[in-house]
């Protein structure tokens, strides 16, 4: 909104000629972000911790510490990220930036998907919430429609390939079956942060490093200049989606000031599933979605612990983990809340430095 109210102006009044620069904007979007939150956060905690009445159902068959330490705490907080990261956006874009609206669609329609599911273990004091198939069908619907939409948006040569990273001439042409890919992409991803999801200051770390590493990837491969010199493939109008990156983790920081152990709120299916589906969506439009795999490979890891603790249970009636997803599983070796939770964000940040090396390996 700024871009196009105050650019026009940019000849006449030198300083609004900063607003041309999408860093400039990337770093006013998040500092906006991180601000709404400040402002909203006590206010929305009020109000959910009013309306829950014992805060989110704690599941039996978890860790039993979490059944004191967690019991009461409200749940949604998501609404935070969703409103701070959503209106910093629309302040700080370009509005003609497809792209952008493409990842605010994916975000805000699996923040709604999230709320039901919330709403529901909510109301009915069940930590299941919404049917499983019912969720996947919701969050498959919307992938599709990113999907086609981001093909639309890619220049022709582009538009249903798929790029390996640390290789400059790979890219494979998957014609059909791009669509197929992107759609597991999204929703790949919603689920994987959903699952990581489960202690205090876990997701929101990670998801905040990814975001930064997206930015980067982003800025970089919408400018062709860059594109060139780094041997990347270059997505025309992809550059606006680091302002909506900066957003994410401006919304993210301010979450994490209430989300820091112990956690004054959580953010529910509402906060992990629009964010999963986000980093999916930036991921497809900056074809960069196998170095999202990289980048996000905590998620990746969280969730292949919870299919093979699912496959060995049902094929052989063991489990390889004391409890899934894997960061339970650490809990029940006794290691401490905190002590996990830090050691899993320096993995992240290990796993988003080898990803941003893909950038010039090539």
């Amino acid at each position: 909104m700024l871009y196009a109210l105050l650019v026009p102006f940019a000849d006449e009044i030198g300083l609004f000629n900063v607003f041309r620069y999408i860093t400039f904007r990337s770093g006013g979007a998040l500092l906006t972000a991180l601000l709404i939150g400040f402002v909203i956060g006590p206010r929305l905690i009020r109000l959910l911790r009013s309306k829950q009445n014992g805060g989110q159902p704690i599941r039996e068959d978890g860790p039993q510490s979490h059944l004191v330490t967690k019991r009461g705490t409200p749940t949604m907080g998501g609404f935070l990220i969703l409103v701070a990261g959503s209106l910093s956006t629309l302040l700080w874009m370009d509005l003609r930036s497809g792209f952008v609206w493409v990842a605010l669609m994916v975000t805000l329609s699996y923040g709604a998907i999230g709320f039901l599911d919330d709403y529901r273990k909510v109301v009915h004091k069940n930590s299941k919430g919404l049917p499983g198939r019912g969720k996947l069908f919701l969050q498959v619907i919307i992938a599709v429609s990113a999907a086609i939409w981001i093909t639309l948006l890619t220049p022709g040569p582009l538009e249903h390939t798929l790029a390996v990273p640390f290789f400059k001439n790979v890219l494979i042409d998957l014609h059909v079956f791009f669509y197929l890919l992107a759609i597991g992409v999204i929703v790949g991803a919603s689920n994987a942060v959903n699952l990581t999801d489960g202690l205090d200051g876990l997701a929101i770390v990670p998801v905040m490093i990814a975001a930064g590493v997206f930015a980067m990837i982003a800025y970089l491969v919408g400018n062709k200049v860059f594109a060139d010199y780094l041997q990347i493939h270059y997505v025309p109008g992809t550059g606006e989606l680091a302002v909506f990156c900066g957003a994410l983790m401006g919304a993210g920081l301010g979450f994490l000031w209430f989300n820091a152990p112990p956690a004054k709120v959580f953010m529910g299916d509402t906060g992990s599933l629009s964010l999963g589906g986000a980093l999916g969506a930036i991921s497809v439009s900056t074809k960069h979605e196998l170095v999202l795999a990289i980048v996000g490979g905590l998620f990746v890891l969280e969730t292949v612990s919870v299919i093979v603790q699912v496959a060995s249970f049902k094929l052989t009636g063991k489990r390889v983990f004391r409890m899934a997803p894997l960061h339970h599983h650490f809990e029940k070796l006794g290691w401490a809340e905190p002590t996990i939770v830090i050691r899993f964000w320096i993995i992240a940040s290990v796993l988003a430095l080898i990803g941003l090396s893909s950038l010039k390996l090539r």
